[in-house]
């Protein structure tokens, strides 16, 4: 499944829920936004981070981090995995020598963790389509809808991708491709394997047209 990066934009006190906030994640490109509502202490433990303030006593997140960096463990990312009842679920890729171990979260947890640890925070497409919503002219949050788009836009998509990475060497290309078969993203994966393949002789250009066409069929 495709991963979103995401930042954090925004938290705020929400109205709807007594105690609660709403953290809002941003589509690292794009206009999506993520609303996460979160309990008081979770947004509390991530403003003091933000904020640059130093707690007088660790909190329970600084404890988390003083004791993986102790054992050397390495928080490496956060997913956001799920959406199911209005609940976002979330898991941590740890990782201490060789070893890559994923751990159930609280997404609220997650982000307070990946603030400290300095780590990127990702989002499951699917999960996005489902959830994002954007700030309109008002500064409201509202549902967001993609919007429709033609062969002739997909086909400048496609021809541009092209046209960006036919000029990378060999190891950018492998590199690239490696972090899209990671990401389960195959199709973004096996063009640029064909990519690959056109700068080495094995296949024309014209077959790499061909394999654009299957695409977009």
């Amino acid at each position: 499944m495709k991963k979103i990066k995401l930042t954090i934009s925004g938290l705020s006190f929400t109205q709807t829920q007594s105690g609660a906030y709403v953290l809002i994640l941003s589509e690292e490109d794009g206009p999506r936004r993520l609303p996460v509502v979160i309990g008081n202490n979770e947004a509390q433990a991530i403003a003091i981070q933000l904020e640059g303030l130093k707690p007088y006593r660790p909190l329970t997140h600084d404890l988390f981090l003083s004791l993986a960096s102790a054992y050397r463990i390495e928080l490496q990312e956060i997913n956001i995995t799920r959406l199911e009842e209005g609940i976002f679920y979330s898991e941590l890729i740890c990782k201490r020598k060789e070893a890559i171990v994923k751990i159930d979260a609280r997404t609220s947890d997650a982000v307070a963790l990946a603030i400290r640890f300095k780590c990127p925070i990702f989002v499951n497409e699917e999960v996005m389509k489902r959830a994002a919503v954007f700030i309109d002219e008002d500064g409201k949050l509202r549902p967001y809808e993609e919007p429709p788009k033609s062969n002739e836009d997909e086909d400048d998509i496609f021809e541009k991708f092209v046209e960006r990475h036919i000029g990378m060497d060999y190891a950018e290309l492998e590199k690239l491709m490696a972090e899209a078969a990671e990401e389960e993203d195959y199709e973004k994966a096996s063009l640029l394997r064909d990519i690959i393949r056109v700068k080495k002789g094995e296949i024309t250009h014209s077959d790499l047209n061909d394999h654009l066409k299957r695409l977009l069929s």
